[in-house]
């Protein structure tokens, strides 16, 4: 162990700081002297970062689309048979809740993205992801909708 100059044996010794490696996201943004002191304060530059309930919302919209293409395949399939207007409505109301779930999140991430980046906040971006999001969640509720309406007139026919 080796002893800093102005330490005496047996003094704990402050544990070595990992500094950012060149290139890093992490960059100092302004160094502010500490008075009295010879030491200063570093305000580090944070890279911006994809917020993640617009990828929920993503992801929330693209299964809204996936469900509702299975109460058209199950309302189909069971019409026939007369339980295919049942499932496809259970089918249809999980899309509806999957794809209600994904405009509301997208358009809280969209907030959340509108008032990101303030001095000393992380700065948050995704707005595109978060559109797409929300067209994606409304494409699995209006597809969700017109599958199960097709599925009952076809059953009752």
């Amino acid at each position: 162990m080796t002893q800093q100059p102005g330490s005496w044996p047996g003094q704990p010794q402050p544990p070595a700081v990992m500094l950012p490696r060149p290139g890093e996201a992490w960059t100092p943004e302004r160094v502010e002297p500490v008075p009295g002191t010879q030491f200063g304060l570093v305000q580090l530059r944070v890279a911006p970062i994809t917020s993640g309930q617009a990828i929920g919302s993503l992801i929330a919209g693209i299964a809204s689309i996936l469900v509702a293409t299975l109460v058209l395949c199950f309302g189909v399939a069971g019409s026939a048979q007369g339980w295919g207007g049942i499932v496809a409505g259970a089918f249809a109301l999980l899309g509806g809740l999957a794809g209600g779930g994904a405009i509301a999140v997208g358009l809280i991430a969209q907030r959340q993205i509108k008032r990101s980046g303030q001095a000393g906040r992380v700065r948050f971006t995704g707005r595109g992801v978060a559109i797409a999001g929300i067209s994606c969640g409304g494409a699995g509720v209006g597809i969700a909708a017109l599958t199960l309406l097709l599925v009952w007139v076809l059953q009752s026919s």
